[in-house]
């Protein structure tokens, strides 16, 4: 990792940080000897932590025919690693709304992060038995090395838009960063979500999203990811034509075991939940 990147982090964790709660939380979830108890007990301490899982847990994501209550209850339900996803999720978003920048619209930003969830959550289903929430979580914030970017960069980065849209060999994101820049917003987003101790499942899946055959431990869902980004730009676009979106490399298809026969009816499950998820996720 190079000096640079380590800098920039230096610099944007003295403005974000997820909450203590979440942090605690991370910690938990992670020690065999913790319980269901220890778990909600933290989760409660955090008001705003609380009514935001509470919110989600009872949402049409979940489809629960009986009201989740309480923590307990989210934490038994749910499970904890769950728990612990959906918690990160939502204090994520919160925390990295706040980062300013002058490149791109926060709506926009987070209207294709949340289709990238709903995509990855869909697509797991097919191809994962577990798993399903943690790559909801890894979509939802497989870009967060943009807002990074955006906010301490913002120059270079804008230099890096303009050759994406106006340079003649319609360079990706991701290569235009690295050419203009020197690394590119995968590697700064993971390199924070592993400075954050989130789950090495999260920290892979925002660092090899564009390559996913480089993923170590975590291939298949890094991939789902992947192929997640992908069908997020197609539903925007409103079109299920590959060459709109940026390329799915094939190992992800060979990886997950999908096809491109996927794409449609995943664009139509995130479409129907995209106003729901917004809700629950950004509060409007």
């Amino acid at each position: 990792m190079s000096e640079q990147i380590q800098d920039i982090l230096d610099d944007v964790e003295q403005l974000v940080s997820l909450p203590a709660a979440c942090v605690r939380l991370n910690e938990l979830v992670d020690d065999p000897t913790s319980s269901v108890d220890d778990i909600s007990k933290v989760i409660n301490q955090d008001v705003a932590l609380t009514a935001r899982l509470l919110r989600v847990a009872n949402s049409p994501l979940y489809g629960f025919s009986t009201q989740i209550d309480t923590v307990t209850r989210a934490v038994t339900v749910l499970g904890t690693q769950q728990v612990r996803d959906l918690s990160l999720a939502t204090a994520a978003v919160k925390t990295f709304d706040g980062i300013p920048n002058d490149l791109v619209s926060m709506d926009s930003f987070w209207e294709h992060s949340i289709l990238t969830a709903l995509c990855a959550r869909t697509l797991a289903m097919d191809c994962l038995k577990r798993q399903r929430e943690a790559v909801f979580v890894a979509g939802l914030l497989h870009d967060i090395g943009q807002l990074v970017l955006y906010h301490l960069l913002p120059d270079l980065s804008r230099e890096a838009l303009e050759a994406c849209l106006d340079g003649p060999n319609e360079l990706e994101s991701q290569e235009a960063e690295r050419d203009i820049i020197g690394f590119d917003h995968a590697e700064v987003g993971g390199e924070l979500a592993h400075r954050w101790s989130l789950p090495t499942l999260t920290q892979e899946c925002i660092a090899y999203h564009h390559n996913p055959e480089e993923a170590q431990q975590n291939r298949v869902e890094t991939a789902i990811v992947h192929i997640a980004n992908s069908i997020a730009t197609l539903a925007e676009l409103n079109t299920t034509a590959l060459d709109n979106a940026p390329l799915i490399q094939p190992v992800a298809w060979k990886l997950t075991g999908l096809d491109e026969e996927v794409i449609a009816p995943t664009i139509a499950s995130a479409m129907a939940q995209i106003g729901s998820a917004r809700a629950l996720l950004l509060g409007n």
